[in-house]
């Protein structure tokens, strides 16, 4: 076991003579950004990496109904029975459904309601947000023992090249083998793997033995491990491709890797060559270990429509509280924000605007979602969704533009107050201290 003890540095330097080919594309994700020494690691290892696809080893690992099982991992009394987290009313949808739920048709994005009717015995619990991240940060530390190069897809899966860690510990399979047992012993959860030399067939792969399944693809086995998986495994492969490709007499993945690839981008275009080298098992794309913020926000669906201006005005600010709260843990500020407001029919719109400076403070973002939400029906229309966030980040530390009729010192003051608040809502709890106008709404509740 003493090979699990080597430093990073160790590693970056026996990766340095290993190769990945590089081709990839960032995608939204709402954590944290890896820090320079990270970025700076990785990017020596990626500029480095430069042999053949069929070389490379990819680890896909995804967590087995991750909400669900952290709530039984806290709650021992519920292993066994069927726990379905989600929104706090009928009107929400559920976010996860341990395996037990999932034996009664309950899935995620399943609406609550129709997830009672179905498991009329199930636990059904809040979202816990703040504790999902706390566990998932564990986990992907222990993926990050194993190389730099990890690829956060969510809270709950990444993707791992252990390409070059090879020399230091032994074959990809090895390797998540024993990320699967430090995940079991370390943090009390299982994991599903998928190993591969492409990120494609990693996911599919980690996707096939759930619950706290390894499926190992050869090198070269790539085509054949696919053939005869349904076509709906592939990425990008919805339902209206799926119609249009049973029409040409397509059910399984090497069906569609027989058909000519002149043929499919006649049908489908652009996304023919997608769907032609996919089901090929070709897929150049390279784990990306840095992931930028897009945007920081949050949104809530109401146990009942909303129409009096005050309550929504309420829910706004509260909005703005829980957004601006998480700007300044991940140490960031926002520049766009952008409302979203679903009315009572489904129907839903956004309204975005740009402010002059970067912000994280809940009072300036609560101020311009006011502005916007009057651009929109609310309140004509009963409203069943709000949603606020902010897009065009910058990091708290860079430079803001003056403001010439602002003295310095109050932005100071502001910035002194948020850190005393958010560390006393981080001791004792998200709502110790609230705006009074949330308060009287806790009252009234």
């Amino acid at each position: 076991m003493e090979r699990k003890d080597v430093n990073l540095s160790t590693l970056l330097k026996i990766t340095e003579r290993r190769h990945h080919p590089c081709a990839g594309a960032r995608v939204r994700y709402d954590t944290p950004q890896a820090s320079p020494a990270r970025r700076t690691a990785a990017a020596n290892i990626s500029q480095a990496n430069m042999t053949a696809n069929r070389e490379r080893r990819i680890i896909h690992l995804d967590m087995d109904a991750f909400y669900a099982s952290v709530e039984v991992l806290d709650q021992p009394a519920l292993r066994g029975r069927p726990v379905i987290v989600g929104g706090g009313s009928e009107r929400g949808v559920v976010s996860a459904a341990s395996y037990e739920a999932r034996r009664f048709g309950v899935h995620s994005a399943l609406p609550i309601a129709t997830a009672r009717r179905l498991c009329p015995e199930g636990v059904f619990l809040p979202v816990r947000m703040e504790r999902y991240r706390e566990v998932s940060a564990r986990i992907m530390e222990i993926f990050r023992r194993y190389t730099p190069l990890v690829e956060p897809l969510s809270l709950d899966e990444a993707f791992l090249d252990v390409t070059g860690s090879r020399p230091l510990f032994g074959p990809a399979e090895e390797i998540a083998r024993t990320i699967k047992e430090l995940v079991r012993t370390e943090i009390g959860l299982t994991v599903s793997a998928g190993v591969a030399g492409s990120k494609l067939v990693a996911k599919i792969a980690s996707d096939l033995r759930k619950p706290d399944g390894l499926t190992l693809v050869p090198p070269g086995g790539e085509r054949e491990f696919l053939a005869n998986l349904p076509i709906g495994k592939l990425w990008g492969v919805g339902q209206a491709s799926r119609e249009a490709l049973g029409l040409m007499g397509v059910r399984t993945i090497g069906d569609l890797g027989r058909l000519p690839l002149s043929l499919l981008e006649g049908k489908f275009g652009k996304h023919g060559r997608h769907l032609h080298e996919a089901a090929l098992g070709i897929d150049n794309r390279e784990v990306e270990p840095e992931r930028e913020m897009k945007s920081v926000g949050h949104e809530e669906t109401f146990a009942a429509d909303l129409t009096r201006r005050q309550d929504l005005e309420r829910e706004l600010l509260a909005l703005a509280v829980r957004v601006g709260r998480r700007l300044r843990r991940y140490g960031v500020r926002g520049r766009t924000v952008t409302l979203k407001v679903k009315y009572h029919d489904f129907k839903q719109v956004t309204r975005s605007a740009t402010l002059t400076a970067a912000t994280d403070d809940e009072g300036e973002i609560c101020r311009e979602a006011g502005e916007l939400l009057a651009r929109t029906e609310a309140g004509r229309k009963p409203v069943r969704l709000l949603g606020i966030s902010l897009a065009n980040l910058a990091e708290a530390g860079a430079a803001r533009q003056l403001d010439l009729f602002a003295p310095g010192h109050g932005q100071a003051k502001k910035e002194g107050l948020h850190r005393a608040l958010d560390a006393i809502n981080d001791k004792y709890g998200s709502r110790s201290i609230l705006p009074a106008a949330l308060m009287e709404g806790e009252e009234e509740k």
